[in-house]
C-alpha cells in the first residue's frame, strides 16, 4: 500500500468556512455520444460538455457559493476542459459513490481530489498526479492524549466513508465515525466528547485552522497523496488528452496561477525527501 519516495515537508494554508453543496449530479445516465475534443476521438457523455464530477463538500477544492461550483478542482477541470476545446460542466455527486457514477456513465472523470491506490486502479484509470498532499491526524486544540498515530488505538475518530482516511482509521480503531464532509467531521472535532481525532488531508485541516476552528495536527504528515483524475477503464483516449492538457496547462503557467489563487503556493512544487507515497 505505501512506499518510499524522495518527497519533501509540505506545508499548506489558506481560508476556508464551511459551504453547502449540491446534492447531485445534474447529467442523466445516458450513453456517450461520440463527440470530439481537440482532435481526439474520445467519447463524451454529452457532445462538446466535458463532465466533471466531485462531492462539492471539500472546501477549498469543491464547494458551492452562491449557487455555483467552485475551488480549485473545479478550476483546474475548467482549464483542462478548455484545453481540449469542450465547455466544462461540472457536478456533484457523494464521495462515497463517485466510481460507481463515472463506471455508470453518469459523468465524464473524477475531478474531486481522489488519490490514485492500487484498490481503485484496479476500477478506473488514473492521469497523472495534479497536486500532492498530506494525510494527517488533527485533533482538538490542546489535546494532550493523542501525539502520535499509535495513540489513536481505540480512539473515536472521524473520516469521510470510502476515502483513504477511513483506511488509515481502521488500522487504530473499530470507532469509526463517518461524515460526508471533512469540514463537519471537523467542526465536529471541537466539540468536546463528539470526537477524538479526525484523519484528513493537512492542506483542510490548516484551512480550518485559518478558518478560526480551534484543531492542530498531530506531527508530521502520515503519508503523501497523489490526487489524480480518474476516467473509466475503456477511456485510453480521454484519458491521454486529460494528460496532455494538463502537461499544457502546467507548462503555461495556468495551473500555477490557479494553485496560487487557492492557496499561495504551487501544490505540485514540492520536493521528497523520504516521506512515504501511498499507492
Amino acid at each position: 500500500m505505501k512506499k518510499k519516495y524522495p518527497f519533501l515537508g509540505i506545508v499548506l494554508s489558506a481560508g476556508m468556512v464551511m459551504a453547502a453543496c449540491g446534492e447531485d449530479d445534474s447529467s442523466s445516465g445516458s450513453e456517450s455520444t461520440g463527440s470530439e475534443g481537440a482532435g481526439s476521438d474520445f467519447d463524451l457523455l454529452e457532445e462538446g460538455q466535458f463532465t466533471t464530477a466531485s462531492s462539492g463538500l471539500y472546501k477549498p477544492f469543491s464547494f458551492e457559493e452562491g449557487g455555483d461550483l467552485k475551488g480549485f478542482d473545479i478550476d483546474i477541470g475548467n482549464a483542462i476542459a478548455e484545453e481540449m476545446g469542450l465547455e466544462p460542466n461540472p457536478v456533484t455527486t457523494p464521495f462515497e459513490t463517485i466510481i460507481q457514477g463515472l463506471n455508470s456513465n453518469r459523468y465524464d472523470a473524477i475531478i474531486g481530489s481522489m488519490s490514485n491506490t492500487k484498490e481503485r486502479s484496479e476500477q478506473v484509470s488514473f492521469s497523472d498526479p495534479y497536486y500532492y498532499s498530506g494525510g494527517a491526524i488533527f485533533v482538538r486544540e490542546g489535546n494532550t492524549e493523542i501525539q502520535s498515530a499509535e495513540d489513536l488505538e481505540g480512539k473515536k475518530i472521524g473520516v469521510v466513508g470510502q476515502s483513504t482516511y477511513e483506511t488509515a482509521a481502521a488500522e487504530y480503531t473499530d470507532d469509526i465515525q463517518y461524515y460526508t464532509s471533512d469540514v463537519v467531521a471537523l467542526q465536529d472535532l471541537t466539540i468536546e466528547g463528539r470526537l477524538d481525532a479526525v484523519i484528513t488531508a493537512d492542506v483542510v485541516g490548516f484551512e480550518a485552522q485559518n478558518a478560526g476552528l480551534e484543531v492542530e495536527m498531530v506531527g508530521e504528515p502520515l503519508w503523501i497523496e497523489q490526487p489524480s483524475i480518474a476516467v473509466r477503464k475503456d477511456d485510453e483516449e480521454l484519458l491521454a488528452a486529460i494528460d496532455e492538457a494538463l502537461d499544457t496547462i502546467i507548462e503555461n503557467g495556468t495551473y500555477e496561477e490557479i494553485s496560487e489563487k487557492w492557496f499561495g503556493r504551487n501544490l505540485l512544487d514540492v520536493d521528497l525527501e523520504g516521506v512515504e507515497v501511498l499507492e
